[in-house]
């Protein structure tokens, strides 16, 4: 039923949602962004800078004459012109200067048509060139009412013209531009098209026409472009504006302009000036030189990239429509909300991505609102019916399970109810942190109600910026916390979260002791613990008092690397397995490869010092030959060290270096054995 109203709606095809499907298009343009020009097309701008010399326009015809005749030294390929002379110039004698240097010129004049008004002025030139309409049955080409032409001397002097009409979509933005228009009878190219047509040599033009409209217009050149209905074709702007070279008008006057910028080469006369009115709305901005326009489609022409929309395009965008409706209403049905809402974000971008790739890659252009319509409209109707019988279903799981599971675990619960309780094996990265001196502090403030109101001005934002980091907060173990990452809700990059964490938590560390020393005048340091492994999650404890927690060896190996930070003198100590899995660059140096009490194999320790990448090369060297029994040589650089940074870590293997010295081991593997927690 949904998707039968969206294809309807399609095939009728409103204003308002034909805009809503150009705008979407209109985005494929800012993430192309800027692409390379053919360098083929030069504007000759009549600027701001020209007009203050020449004054406002029209000109005189000797000064555009002198231009023209710049150009043509200059080897200009094609000169095309987006103005027109409809009258004379005030001084009949520069227009014959003017039709001298046209004669003299590869030139072909702009003109205008009228679609709504039946005015002629001057008269139309002949095309040169053979314009046949194949399986023709019904007009679709743009039929003119009127025309403003260039007066019959200069029209004269010119072997062709171009028409340089612009008729932007309903929202003003120009995406359409006709190749060709008829008038009484006669077939007329644009300037860019016939600009192309003239460079290529090309005298025969086959439009080709179904019962619905064009098809495409095929050259003798073996070239076929892909046009709308009515023989527009959907400009494949290169950027904002600015992509292609320009030159001042002025410049070329006085002939101190690039040669090497037209030899050769197209070239298009027009204006950016505000004052001349010939500014339109693009895709990328909403002032863009109309002369612009002209030169991105002549390049289209010459690089053969334009965009359009394929052979039977409307069975291809019903099938989508249809296809995409089953996929949102099977992933509603089939999965909770959770996994529902991401896949179906995750169908809105295949979508919308995969008709950008079409866009991007083959010049294809695919309606895309629609899909995203429909994908949206099935979700929303379909989850409002889900949500009246999931809502009937959560209030009996309340009932069954409100005394049975912590308030935490609740939410996830209703989410999905099928296997959150249950006990599972999960990768997870688990995190202890604990105070420094906890039992010298509380003899120092000796009141409990202020020892526990320093604790909750301590817990409350290290908290926050453990849930700020998705990470799950276990407990409060007097003065210490556990938390985890990845359960019970997947966390991304939960190994960086966990450590990014950490270091916040130190660094903010400095503002809770300003605030703590002035009411409490003592001081907090911690130190933090990270592993990551499996553990064992899920609801835990006696009857009436369970609580959705972890455990396992990997837990018991995190609350170990907390206590060893007493032993380095450091605050964040993560295992091998955090380190390895770490995607973001941050200060890590190796502390020691060590068995921890209760453990029988040996790990690799490491100190997380700030965000950021650091090398500790001396260092490193100094402890690879500290593993390698090379007691003396680690010594030294040890010493070195040590020397211009009073860092514990270098004292202690300073000592180790000396009692091995001294007492040297008869077997030596560099692996340091800690018998007490």
């Amino acid at each position: 039923m949904i998707s039968v109203l969206i294809v309807f709606l399609y095939l009728l095809n409103p204003i308002i949602l034909d805009s809503l499907n150009k705008k979407i298009t209109d985005t494929f343009f800012y993430l192309k962004g800027n692409e390379p020009t053919s360098n083929l097309v030069t504007i000759v701008d009549i600027d701001e800078k020209s007009l203050s010399k020449f004054g406002q326009w029209p000109w005189e015809r000797k000064i555009i004459a002198k231009i023209v005749k710049n150009l043509t030294k200059a080897s200009v390929g094609i000169i095309g012109y987006d103005i027109f002379f409809p009258e004379h110039d005030r001084n009949k004698k520069n227009d014959y200067i003017f039709a001298k240097s046209l004669q003299n010129s590869p030139s072909i004049l702009g003109l205008m048509f009228y679609f709504d008004k039946n005015i002629t002025k001057n008269t139309l030139p002949n095309i040169p060139a053979i314009f046949i309409q194949r399986n023709f049955e019904k007009e679709f080409l743009p039929e003119a009412q009127g025309y403003l032409a260039n007066i019959p001397g200069l029209q004269k002097s010119v072997y062709s013209s171009g028409f340089v009409n612009m008729v932007p979509d309903n929202d003003g933005i120009v995406r359409y531009v006709p190749l060709i228009i008829k008038y009484n009878d006669n077939f007329y190219p644009s300037l860019a098209f016939e600009m192309y047509r003239l460079s290529q040599g090309i005298s025969k033009i086959t439009i080709n026409y179904t019962p619905v409209g064009i098809d495409n217009i095929h050259l003798d050149n073996n070239q076929t472009i892909k046009t709308d209905r009515f023989g527009r074709v959907f400009i494949n702007y290169r950027g904002k504006r600015g992509k292609f070279n320009y030159i001042s008008a002025l410049d070329v006057y006085n002939n101190t302009f690039n040669k090497n910028l037209v030899k050769n080469k197209f070239v298009i006369i027009g204006t950016t000036s505000a004052g001349l009115f010939d500014l339109r709305a693009t895709p990328y901005e909403s002032v863009f030189p109309g002369v612009e326009i002209q030169a991105t489609l002549l390049d289209n022409l010459l690089k053969n990239d334009i965009l359009s929309k394929p052979e039977n395009k409307e069975i291809i965008n019903i099938a989508i429509i249809l296809i995409v409706t089953i996929l949102s209403a099977f992933i509603i049905y089939r999965f909770s909300a959770i996994k529902a809402i991401t896949a179906i974000i995750i169908l809105i971008a295949l979508i919308y991505y995969g008709e950008y790739y079409l866009f991007r890659k083959h010049l294809i252009v695919l309606n895309t609102f629609y899909p995203l319509f429909s994908i949206v409209i099935t979700s929303f109707v379909l989850t409002t019916i889900n949500y009246f019988f999931e809502y009937k279903n959560s209030l009996l799981i309340k009932n069954a399970f409100a005394k049975k599971v912590s308030p935490n675990v609740m939410e996830e619960l209703l989410q999905n109810p099928t296997d959150i309780l249950a006990p599972k094996e999960k990768e997870i990265t688990i995190y202890f942190s604990d105070i420094r001196s906890f039992t010298t502090i509380s003899e120092t403030l000796k009141d409990p109600k202020k020892v526990i109101e320093m604790l909750n001005e301590y817990f409350t934002p290290m908290a926050n910026l453990i849930i700020k980091h998705e990470g799950t907060i276990d407990k409060f173990i007097g003065d210490a916390i556990m938390a985890y990452w990845n359960a019970p809700k997947n966390v991304l990059n939960h190994e960086d979260k966990a450590v990014s964490c950490a270091i916040k938590q130190i660094k903010f560390l400095k503002k809770i002791n300003k605030k703590i020393y002035e009411t409490f005048k003592v001081n907090i340091d911690i130190g933090i613990g990270i592993n990551t492994g499996i553990a064992t999650i899920g609801e835990m404890g006696s009857k009436g008092r369970a609580d959705y927690t972890i455990i396992g060896d990997s837990v018991n190996l995190a609350s170990r690397l907390e206590g060893l930070n007493k032993f380095y003198h450091s605050h964040i100590i993560i295992s091998e397995f955090t380190k390895k899995k770490l995607k973001k660059d941050y200060t890590i140096r190796e502390l020691d490869t060590v068995y921890v009490k209760g453990k029988n194999e040996p790990i690799t320790i490491y100190e997380v010092i700030d965000f950021g990448k650091k090398d500790f090369n001396e260092y490193n060297k100094a402890l690879y030959l500290y593993k390698n029994a090379k007691f003396k040589e680690a010594k030294k650089i040890f010493e070195k060290l040590y020397k211009h940074n009073k860092d514990y870590i270098y004292m202690l293997y300073i000592k180790r270096c000396e009692e091995y010295i001294k007492n040297p081991p008869k077997t030596f593997n560099g692996i340091y054995k800690f018998t007490t927690k």
